[in-house]
């Protein structure tokens, strides 16, 4: 008898993907962790030692990504964002990373994340300055290309403020040129459908890009996730003829384990970017953050989905009672095919809601039998096997 494996999470999507940018690389989406979210531009490295933007945090930061697990989970990148920089270029027309505050260089720090297994990612910015108001590579394109290839970075987030949108997509074109033909693999990060909307040439960023971000930038807010997903729900018929291995769409960061997240509202944001086929970065400070949490992001059914091979992105199939049904196909081997359900809740009612689910009336042409996984409980009484025309009820808790 053939059985399909069905990990229950509590979300879904859809897709279809093409040929695009072939460097080799984010052949599932890129998973690391970027310091935006929780460290900001904090640069008073006096007053704020243990968050500032410096040498000290990448250097820390890694060591948790190994130790904790996070790198054997899938990790791999470390990724500084902005305001690293100097605010001026040196005599050759280089960047340059703050001296105080990187005193041994980006060369050295990548040298430090390298010897433990990790990759290194940087920020930088298309236009005249960064958003954060240090240099930007307009103008300097090919030689800051050739600076982070020299520096040993394996990962370029490129940002869009302070220039035209007009011209900004040729813009990204050119970086992705100049970086390939430094000779290192760097995955490129490219933001100019983030700042065009829809209008941006899609088919473009699948060529030279291996990611992108889409949309508005995320808060530490159950608000700022709920509003990422709507968008990417109303668009999705759109977005996802445009995912596939290599090249991905970008929600932004995960928020887990910061300030604004509930336990529950976690494993939706999880469950979401997994079904999303999105890029796995966290930003929160692995210092301080709370077991619970850890477990969600070092959740491995989870990454499976999210990792899958075939690199489809979930569909949201129903909206019901404020209550999304979303299906995601995922590799078959011979023995087995393979899909993912999942049940994510705008309810805030208070209570464990019961949401009845039919896999027959999800998939056609299905095999008799599922073995179901109930992808953040590993007690619960889903946990088994389930016929195909069995009604199994969901008992969703609010998004609260």
């Amino acid at each position: 008898m053939q059985v399909w494996t069905v990990p229950i999470l509590f979300l879904i999507y859809y897709i279809f993907y093409s040929d695009g940018l072939d460097n080799g690389l984010a052949l599932t989406p890129p998973m690391g962790w970027l310091s935006w979210e929780r460290f900001r531009c904090l640069v008073d490295c006096e007053t704020y030692p243990n968050e500032c933007i410096n040498e000290a945090l990448f250097k820390r930061t890694a060591d948790r990504l190994v130790k904790d697990g996070y790198l054997s989970a899938g990790y791999e990148y470390i990724i500084i964002d902005d305001c690293w920089a100097e605010k001026t270029r040196d005599e050759n027309g280089r960047l340059q990373a703050d001296r105080e505050r990187f005193p041994n260089g980006i060369a050295a720090l990548a040298d430090y994340v390298h010897d433990l297994g990790l990759k290194l990612g940087i920020y930088g910015d298309y236009g005249n300055y960064t958003c954060g108001g240090y240099p930007g590579s307009l103008g300097y394109l090919e030689v800051d290309a050739q600076t982070f290839a020299e520096w040993g970075v394996d990962y370029l987030k490129l940002d869009g403020c302070y220039v035209e949108t007009e011209t900004i997509e040729e813009g990204y074109v050119q970086m992705s040129q100049y970086l390939n033909a430094t000779g290192r693999p760097i995955v490129f990060s490219c933001s100019f459908p983030a700042y065009q909307g829809l209008e941006a040439n899609y088919s473009l960023a699948v060529e030279y890009c291996n990611l992108w971000r889409n949309y508005d930038d995320i808060q530490d807010q159950w608000e700022g996730v709920r509003d990422i997903t709507t968008w990417f729900i109303n668009n999705q018929e759109f977005l996802t003829k445009f995912v596939g291995p290599g090249h991905w769409n970008d929600p932004d960061m995960l928020i887990i384990g910061n300030f604004g997240l509930s336990l529950e509202q976690s494993k939706s944001q999880m469950t979401i970017w997994s079904m999303l086929a999105a890029p796995l970065i966290m930003s929160v400070d692995l210092d301080t953050i709370r077991q619970e949490f850890k477990d969600i992001l070092l959740n491995q059914n989870a990454i499976s989905i999210n990792q899958d091979p075939f690199g489809y992105p979930g569909v949201v199939l129903s909206k019901t009672n404020n209550i999304m049904l979303w299906y995601k196909k995922l590799q078959g081997t011979a023995d087995a095919r393979g899909l993912a359900i999942g049940v994510v809740s705008n309810r805030t009612d208070g209570y464990y809601y019961p949401f009845n689910i039919t896999i027959s009336n999800i998939v056609t042409d299905t095999p008799e039998q599922y073995n179901v996984i109930d992808v953040f409980n590993e007690a619960s009484e889903l946990n088994r096997d389930i016929l195909k025309d069995e009604n199994i009820t969901v008992r969703v808790p609010p998004s609260v």
